[in-house]
């Protein structure tokens, strides 16, 4: 957490920290090396471009969106996404702790998630929430005591409801987790997948061009992190630049190698 960035409490939230908010400023600093793949680059481009013509689709009576769901495998870029958002919209990011929000006791959950809404209703920002099928799950599910078919059910309500100046994100990796009715609510939709291609050369052109290198290593890297995810792309060569600065060297083809070796990703190749 940057040491700018803080913890919030929500009104009777018994003194409990349920989400990290970030300013706009903070959130661009984030974001520096994003790669988008091209159809989510122009989905997000346009978001950001209908949001700037507000009055306009109001004079219209065309409904302006505000509700994004991102699905995909971890390290793809949804967080970041949110970030990026918050930044170019100039609103602070809140990002939501679910594990603060969910609780055990019997109506406490949809009541949390209730707060969570109004903040969002009554102070623009990007509300985001990260592993949304923790609490969006569908409804068939046989749990014992049915709290969270009840959260749903508040969900969906709060979902309704939502408007004014605030964004709501949400991400998953387990898309048919989701109610299909939570779907519904969403006005626009975002895949994410492993990187193609272009969209790893380009984040690794980003993450070395910075860095002193004892010789082109542009496709050397994208060779050897073909199949990685973005987040194990930065954390690999990241884990390079320590051992180049612990050799006091330019970066080399085997700080590469020994990092990746040492890191193991699960690569989709």
């Amino acid at each position: 957490m940057s040491k700018n960035s803080t913890n919030f409490r929500l009104p009777k939230s018994k003194g409990i920290d349920v989400a990290t908010s970030y300013t706009p400023k903070e959130c661009a600093k984030k974001v520096k090396r994003i790669v988008f793949a091209p159809a989510n680059r122009l989905i997000v481009e346009e978001f950001i471009t209908i949001i700037g013509m507000k009055e306009r689709f109001e004079t219209y009576d065309v409904p302006v969106p505000n509700k994004i769901v991102m699905f995909g495998p971890p390290g793809t870029g949804k967080t970041l996404t949110a970030f990026y958002l918050a930044a170019r919209l100039e609103l602070p990011l809140i990002l939501v702790r679910l594990d603060a929000i969910i609780h055990s006791h019997l109506g406490e959950t949809g009541s949390n998630i209730r707060k969570v809404f109004d903040y969002a209703k009554t102070t623009p920002c990007v509300l985001f929430l990260d592993e949304f099928d923790a609490i969006g799950r569908t409804r068939d599910s046989n749990d014992e005591v049915k709290e969270m078919a009840r959260a749903v059910n508040t969900l969906l309500q709060c979902l309704d409801e939502f408007e004014g100046s605030s964004v709501f994100i949400a991400a998953t990796n387990l898309e048919e987790e989701l109610d299909q009715a939570i779907w519904r609510r969403f006005d626009t939709k975002m895949t994410y997948g492993m990187p193609d291609d272009n969209g790893r050369s380009e984040f690794i052109r980003l993450l070395i061009d910075d860095f002193e290198q004892a010789e082109p290593l542009q496709g050397i890297t994208s060779a050897l992190l073909a199949g990685c995810s973005f987040a194990d792309m930065e954390q690999i060569i990241l884990k390079a630049k320590r051992k180049a600065i612990i050799d006091d060297s330019p970066l080399k083809p085997v700080h590469l190698k020994d990092a990746y070796s040492e890191y193991k990703p699960r690569t989709s190749g």
